[in-house]
Parts: structure tokens; sequence; C-alpha cells
């Protein structure tokens, strides 16, 4: 009989580590749909580019991977329309620089139902960040139908407009007690879409009366918002912007909150 219970305890015990195990296992999806450019190889077939995990060039999302990796995420994307079967394995889901017809022949825009998905999931629990870019190098007028409903607007402007190497022009600093980042941080932003923000959503970052980042809570979900792919290899490997610069840490401390945030 001791034995018996002794067993039980035991089987109990090991179901509760592996729901524990599964409750921490975060999936992050990068949107390859609404973002999805190709360009010439040197063989001159056509290869995607641009903001994805794999491309480790100046413009993909390499580096980023790799954080999200070293904090026990996985890292996937989803190159087909979101939907509430796609979305169901995903606690955090990155949409960036939605095409334009400059850069993809025939862009996938936002559709109604496709946002009525989005709104649906985040209600439910999951993590949607929206980063944008400025004006003439993003698509705004259906990203903004989607960003509208947590009450954010892409201004479809050009702020923080650095000239060549004057990196001191798009310098940013975070406040020892911002919401996200946790630290005074200097981060480097440049020719980034400023922010109309309404309730739900909350400014957590703005530097002279210019809203640069910002959240909403929706549901039981979270909502983050910048108008600017900003965390691509060219500002996180430490090989173009001066030592003083801390974009590495900051994007550390970004995808740690986004993390937490997401159920």
């Amino acid at each position: 009989m001791k034995i018996a219970f002794g067993l039980l305890v035991f089987f109990a015990c090991f179901n509760m580590s592996v729901i524990k195990g599964q409750e921490k296992h975060k999936m992050v999806f990068l949107d390859y749909y609404y973002n999805r450019e190709y360009r010439k190889d040197i063989d001159g077939h056509l290869k995607r580019y641009h903001y994805i995990w794999e491309e480790t060039d100046e413009s993909g999302y390499s580096v980023l991977g790799n954080i999200f990796r070293d904090q026990g995420a996985t890292i996937d994307s989803l190159t087909e329309k979101p939907s509430a079967v796609n979305l169901s394995k995903a606690s955090v889901y990155i949409i960036v620089d939605p095409d334009t017809e400059k850069e993809t022949p025939h862009p996938n825009n936002l559709e109604p139902s496709e946002i009525v998905v989005l709104t649906n999931w985040v209600k439910q629990g999951g993590v949607l960040v929206l980063l944008g870019n400025d004006a003439g190098n993003a698509e705004f007028a259906h990203f903004n139908q989607l960003a509208n409903h947590f009450g954010i607007h892409f201004n479809e402007d050009n702020a923080l407009m650095v000239k060549n190497n004057q990196f001191a022009q798009g310098a940013v600093y975070t406040k020892q007690d911002n919401a996200i980042f946790h630290h005074a941080y200097k981060i480097y932003l440049k020719e980034v879409s400023t922010l109309k923000v309404s309730p739900p959503a909350k400014v957590v970052l703005a530097q002279k009366g210019l809203n640069l980042m910002a959240t909403a809570r929706y549901g039981k979900g979270t909502v983050f918002a910048l108008g600017d792919p900003w965390i691509y290899n060219e500002y996180l490997d430490g090989n173009k912007l001066p030592k003083d610069f801390e974009n590495y840490p900051a994007a550390t401390a970004w995808v740690s909150w986004l993390l937490k945030r997401s159920i």
C-alpha cells in the first residue's frame, strides 16, 4: 500500500513538472506573409531577405533570433496568413515592415478577416508585436486598421533623421523606471514613424514630444508597437554603432518582457 501511494505521488509530481515545463515553453512566430521581399543571389536565384530569422546580413534578424533562443524560446516563421489554427501554437507573433508594391509586386495586405483573427488571438492571451517603418518604406493603411483596434496609430512620418554617420542624431534614452527596459539605456533609433496613442494603449518611450514606443493591454494579451524594424543585425551585432550605444542589452530586456507577457 505504501509503495502504491509512493508511486502515485511520484507520477503526480512528474506530471506536474511536465505541465510546468510546457507552460514555460514559448513559441515566437515571425511573419513572412505580409513581409516577403526577394532579391537575386550571386547565382541569379531569388532569395528571401529583409528582417528574417535566417538572414545574417545587416538587415536580418539572426541576432534577435539568438536572443530569443538564449531565453528559452523557440523561433519559427509564418509564411501564410494568420489563422486561429496556426496562431494557436504561438506565444508571440511579430509583424515587421509590411510590404508596399515598391518592395513586392503583389503584397499581401492585412484584410478585415485577418484583423479579426489577430484581435481575438491577442484577447485570448497572445503577444502581438507591430514593427513598422518610416514613410515610404512600409504599408500603412491596412497596418493601421489593425493597430487602431488597440489604440495605436502609425503616423506615417519620418522622425529621428540621421545624416551619414552622425549617430548622436538617433540617440534615444530609456529611464530606470521604464516599464519594459527597467534600466537607463542609450539606444539607437533611425528614421522612424511616430505614434498616435489613445486608450487602451500607453506610451512607453517618447523623446522631445515624439511617441516612439507604445503598448496596449487587450483582453488577456498585449500589443507592442514601434515605427521601425529596430532590432535587426546592423544595430545589434556591435560592428557599426559606437560602443556607448546599448541596443543589444536593450533588445535582451525587450525580449524578456515579451516572453513574460505571454501566456
